[in-house]
């Protein structure tokens, strides 16, 4: 059975907890907007859909949080992650607390921004859609051509988000984060 607080976000409706602005609010719309296209495209059973619609609109609810209080609800090695990318592990956490115990939709929330080697197709569906949304203005051609194959061509649409990600990162004389390099590899071996 499906939590109350992942079907009333399904429907836009926030937690009390999250923090975000009207810019990040049409960001986190956008990004449900294609994963719920992209649920009923795949035919996913409703109790699906809804899981895959809430992801959009969670995944950056306490992004304008400050650093300390996000750092504050972490521990072990999401604790030690850069300011940018604490607001999964937090937001997964924080559900967590509130009585959320899909493990996959939490892995999802918590990893969007790196990948996780242990990803379903929720995790996978909220990487590309939150990289692929609309509203960014990089590479809009390419982009839309991504979206398009969206849900069918879900495996090489993913590798190709993924493998950019790592190359645009590499190119900046970025750090690559280890599970992103574990993602690439799993795939590149064809387990993922």
């Amino acid at each position: 059975m499906t939590h109350l607080l992942v079907e009333r976000a399904a429907r836009g409706q926030l937690p009390a907890w999250a923090a975000l602005g009207e810019k990040r609010r049409r960001h986190v719309e956008r990004v449900a907007g294609l994963l719920e296209g992209w649920a009923v495209a795949g035919n996913l059973p409703s109790e699906e859909r809804t899981r895959w619609i809430a992801a959009g609109y969670l995944h950056d609810a306490v992004k304008e949080k400050p650093e300390d209080e996000l750092r504050a609800l972490l521990s072990g090695k999401d604790r030690a992650l850069p300011e940018s990318l604490l607001h999964g592990p937090a937001v997964a956490e924080i559900m967590r607390r509130e009585g959320v115990d899909d493990r996959e939709l939490l892995l999802a929330l918590a990893y969007h921004t790196l990948g996780h080697p242990e990803f379903g197709r929720i995790g996978w569906a909220l990487y590309v859609a939150d990289f692929l949304e609309p509203g960014r203005d990089l590479a809009n051609e390419w982009r839309a051509g991504l979206r398009a194959r969206m849900p069918g061509e879900m495996a090489d649409v993913t590798k190709e988000v993924l493998g950019s990600r790592i190359i645009y990162r590499l190119e900046q004389g970025q750090h690559v984060h280890q599970e992103t390099i574990t993602c690439w590899n799993l795939m590149a071996e064809g387990q993922s």
